[in-house]
């Protein structure tokens, strides 16, 4: 920006842009960017936090804010900050599109910039490098900061402090988020807490549109997820052989040595869902031609070995994109822009990164945070056609279960909130993050520990969808009619046509066995296969349960006892086991009445 010289003023910012609006928004903002301009506008407060789920076009509403601020002369320059390097070039292709010039090649400390520009998108770690120079830019004019994913402000003690000093004296702040916040006993910069009914200070949002609102409004997908378990066959690092089957209850250990065993590209477990993702591809692409898909990788020799698999069956080289770079931005953009069928990123692309044609995800990573399972699942949300079905195809493992059951929670950022169980949803997750972006070099730590995978077996195990579990009974092999009846639903429905087609397809095989059983048998006795699906079914519904009140998986399954009779999950009888599965369920429906 050349001395104070300040760009034409906008008035307001033009429709938002048909090609990324949702269906039924196209050509005007959607209800809810209208709602929460109108509310920002009305009050103008200094800083301002938005909480919208993922795909609901964050970006669009900010670009109002300041597109209206600019036209008003409240402010005359912008400043973007955005956690990585390709979203700021996403950020200012989007703000080009509204009029609004952004440079993202800008550098703190690197003086000047054209005067076409009428602002800069740089990114935290920038931000923390040189705050200063950031700081004397802001106070030079009327400045509006666009706080991207304000939560990671708070992943670094530089990264909060560097916002904080750069952007104190900005005339206004807006921060955004679409992901759970991270829980802290440090506060993240201009957000505002109060105190809710424990005493405990929570993040306050000035504006919150969540998955469940943007389901109704047709702003997002719903999402089917599709369940494999199976066996495993592993050498631990003391060079026992150990075998276990994926999603029984076991130790944390183990259940992290079972899913790296079940993740190993030279196992049968990775090329039999690659298989299954790639069948429901093919599917949706009979009604939507340039759907995509993505595998999310732990680290890059993965991702390498799962392109490898993905040629030999869809047929085609898929888009590998090994970590955060210029050229990775450019693979992204390119595959957004094709009607290619596959990319493969390490550990995941990046949080806000737009490609609305990725319709079916495999969830590869042994990452399992709520705040990275959000952002990843986030990648499949965003809608274009009314009717579109997100498939994300995800290991057996009861974490990432509670995560899917649990989609449409709100979370806050709790400060000062202690941490008593591994499994709390409010667990740390301080180096996330740097994990994500850093890409290939996190798997390091993993490669240290001796491990080495002997075997692995997939089967399908259930699909969820809208909070319920849908499946067949005993073991449903991978590649049988079973499988098909759930990755061969159609890629177009309405959220009550999924809901109703899962249940008969689920009914339909049921049918036969319940009329083969003799009239006058009270009870069948129940096979292995069916009390493992079963302990499975109620393994995943108490992680559900843990993640929305906090409750210890281990207390919950007492509780049942308590009031359902009868020993422990392990041992327990099919009778039992279904008992427990609907209390809980019942327990489910109260709360949430």
């Amino acid at each position: 920006m050349s001395g104070g010289d300040a760009a034409a003023p906008l008035t307001s910012l033009g429709p938002a842009w048909p090609e990324r609006a949702a269906w039924g928004t196209a050509p005007s903002l959607r209800a809810w960017q209208a709602a929460a301009l109108r509310d920002y506008l009305e009050r103008s407060p200094r800083d301002f936090l938005a909480v919208a789920t993922p795909g609901a076009g964050k970006t669009t509403f900010a670009l109002s804010v300041a597109a209206e601020l600019l036209g008003r002369r409240q402010v005359d320059r912008i400043i973007i900050v955005a956690p990585t390097e390709h979203l700021k070039l996403q950020w200012a292709e989007a703000a080009a599109k509204a009029g609004l010039p952004i440079d993202p090649t800008y550098s703190a400390g690197s003086g000047k910039i054209s005067s076409d520009y009428v602002g800069v998108a740089v990114t935290y770690a920038g931000v923390g490098v040189n705050p200063l120079a950031l700081r004397i830019r802001t106070e030079r004019f009327k400045t509006l900061v666009i706080l991207d994913e304000i939560h990671h402000a708070g992943d670094a003690l530089t990264w909060g402090e560097g916002v904080r000093e750069a952007f104190e004296p900005a005339a206004r702040r807006l921060a955004l988020t679409g992901t759970p916040f991270r829980s802290d006993i440090n506060p993240i910069p201009f957000v505002t807490y109060a105190p809710g009914d424990d005493g405990v200070p929570r993040s306050v949002a000035d504006y919150t549109y969540g998955y469940a609102e943007a389901l109704a409004d047709h702003v997002v997908r719903p999402v089917l997820f599709l369940a494999y378990s199976g066996e495993m066959q592993w050498r631990t690092r003391a060079g026992d052989e150990v075998a276990a089957s994926l999603g029984e209850p076991l130790t944390k250990d183990l259940t992290a040595q079972a899913l790296r065993t079940a993740l190993d590209p030279a196992g049968s477990w990775m090329p039999s869902v690659l298989q299954a993702a790639d069948k429901r591809l093919s599917e949706v692409r009979r009604h939507v031609p340039d759907a995509g898909g993505l595998v999310i990788a732990t680290d890059q020799d993965s991702a390498r070995a799962y392109a490898k698999l993905l040629k030999a069956i869809a047929g085609e080289s898929a888009t590998v994109v090994l970590s955060d770079e210029k050229a990775a931005s450019k693979k992204i953009s390119e595959f957004s822009a094709s009607d290619s069928r596959w990319l493969v990123a390490v550990r995941m692309v990046s949080e806000g990164v737009d490609v609305p044609r990725l319709a079916v995800g495999v969830y590869a990573t042994t990452t399992s945070t709520p705040l990275f399972f959000a952002q990843a699942v986030g990648r499949f949300v965003r809608a274009r056609t009314r009717g579109e079905i997100a498939s994300v195809f995800l290991p057996s493992v009861p974490r990432l279960l509670g995560f899917a059951s649990e989609l449409e929670l709100q979370r806050d950022h709790v400060l000062g909130r202690k941490v008593s169980d591994d499994a709390d949803i409010f667990a740390a997750e301080d180096d996330l993050l740097a994990r994500a972006q850093a890409g290939e070099s996190a798997s390091a730590d993993e490669k240290a520990v001796p491990f080495e995978a002997l075997g692995s077996e997939a089967r399908f195990d259930h699909a969820l969808y809208d909070g319920a579990a849908f499946g067949h009974e005993g073991e449903v092999h991978v590649g049988s009619d079973e499988e098909m009846d759930f990755l061969g639903i159609p890629g177009l429905l309405e959220p009550a046509q999924m809901k109703e087609l899962l249940q008969q397809r689920q009914a339909s095989r049921s049918k036969p066995r319940k009329q083969a059983a003799a009239p006058d048998t009270v009870e069948q006795v129940a096979t292995h296969e069916q009390l493992a699906v079963m302990r499975r079914e109620l393994n995943g519904l108490v992680a559900a349960w843990n993640h929305r009140t906090g409750q210890p998986h281990g207390i919950t399954h007492a509780a049942l006892r308590k009031e359902c009779g009868g020993p422990a999950a392990a041992i327990a009888n099919a009778e039992q086991l279904k008992a427990r599965i609907d209390r809980i369920r019942e327990w489910a429906v109260r709360k949430t009445s």
